[in-house]
């Protein structure tokens, strides 16, 4: 992946961007952008930035596929965000996760860029889908089920949701669905209610630790329904094959999740004619036993996450070259500068932001996700 930060851009701006060209000359481009200036906290100044950085970088608005904004209060700024978002390209999720530093308000893109051709889309908002060749990129974002009582029957209501969703797109929750993010509200008290919830309905549609599970990120977050305890985005494509999917492991650093009573694939890796796409789920400083290393001490925890995700990326074929994207949680924002200190120092220019997001367990004090593209040559499969 090249990376590149954005230069020229206003003071009070952070912005970094990674692209990966293949041999069809399609690029792919992963953005962040961070405001982190008190002057810069609204959504107008966000979507200002964003313009700004994607023009500065040559990348067209119209190569939007995704967007999701990080925001401190979403009381106060999904509506704004909405209204300022909506109508741009791409697929759109807002969810209260607070990112380091004093604006606390963020953005990751993705785009993609097809010399051939424009892209072939439909729809935007929290349903959006691009069609590419035989395939059918469909990202489904923002779903909530606030009318229900509790993060077990809002986790139920909102996979049916999903269920009837992809049926009108001719998907499938076991054969189609590629990466899940499951926002949980006060996650201490309320992510066993999605585990035991998720677990019973993956059993109906088949996803065992037999068949495969879906990689996947639960994290602390607050979605913009004050009644909503559970949101969830998702990504499926449409069109692929059985043969293009690998469900990664490395159990010499960290073990299946059902060891420990969860049901996510550890990271997912998607094969196309000219490059592989590897999705890793939240991953923490965990042993092959399901138990937190380095206790207590947030460096040590980085540390092994790392290792952990780059065995992962092994196990893939790839790198942490070959990131194209950070998400990095942290339990306790005080610990936001050490720990960007250090990924700085290891990761050049590399898109990432950092939330205030709890991990799913109190000891677990950081935990990051990502998305890495490597080169490959398999022209048996279709093109991305």
């Amino acid at each position: 992946m090249k990376r590149i930060a954005a230069h020229g851009l206003a003071r009070g701006i952070d912005a970094s961007a990674a692209g990966f060209v293949g041999a069809s000359g399609v690029e792919e481009w992963h953005v962040t952008i961070r405001l982190h200036d008190s002057v810069h906290s609204q959504a107008g100044d966000l979507l200002r930035a964003w313009h700004e950085t994607l023009e500065s970088l040559g990348i067209p608005v119209s190569s939007t596929v995704m967007k999701r904004i990080f925001c401190r209060d979403t009381g106060q700024q999904a509506s704004g965000l909405h209204d300022h978002f909506a109508a741009s390209p791409g697929a759109l999720s807002i969810i209260g996760q607070a990112p380091l530093g004093r604006a606390g308000i963020a953005l990751w893109s993705q785009h993609v860029i097809d010399p051939a051709a424009a892209l072939d889309t439909i729809g935007g908002g929290t349903c959006f889908q691009c069609r590419r060749g035989s395939l059918r990129h469909v990202w489904l974002c923002g779903m909530q089920a606030a009318s229900h009582a509790g993060a077990a029957d809002q986790t139920s209501a909102i996979l049916r949701i999903l269920d009837e969703a992809l049926s009108l797109h001719d998907l499938n929750l076991h054969d189609h669905v590629l990466r899940t993010w499951w926002f949980v509200r006060d996650i201490d008290h309320h992510y066993q209610g999605l585990v035991d919830a998720r677990r019973k309905a993956f059993d109906v549609h088949k996803l065992t630790e037999d068949t495969h599970y879906i990689a996947s990120t639960g994290i602390g977050g607050h979605p913009p329904d004050p009644a909503a305890v559970v949101m969830l985005d998702s990504y499926a494509v449409g069109g692929i094959s059985p043969g293009q999917i690998t469900y990664l492991s490395a159990p010499d650093f960290l073990g299946p999740t059902h060891r420990y009573g969860v049901t996510f694939e550890r990271a997912t890796a998607i094969s196309y004619a000219d490059r592989r796409h590897i999705l890793l789920s939240g991953t923490a400083s965990i042993d092959p036993e399901g138990r937190i290393v380095h206790p207590g001490d947030v460096i040590g925890q980085l540390e092994r996450t790392l290792e952990n995700i780059t065995a992962l990326l092994a196990a893939g074929g790839g790198s942490l070259q070959d990131l194209g994207m950070i998400l990095v949680y942290l339990r306790d924002p005080g610990d936001g500068p050490r720990i960007e200190k250090i990924l700085h120092q290891r990761f050049n220019h590399l898109p990432m932001i950092l939330l205030h997001a709890p991990v799913c367990r109190p000891g677990w004090l950081v935990e990051i996700e990502g998305i890495a593209t490597v080169e490959d040559h398999q022209p048996e499969f279709p093109a991305f």
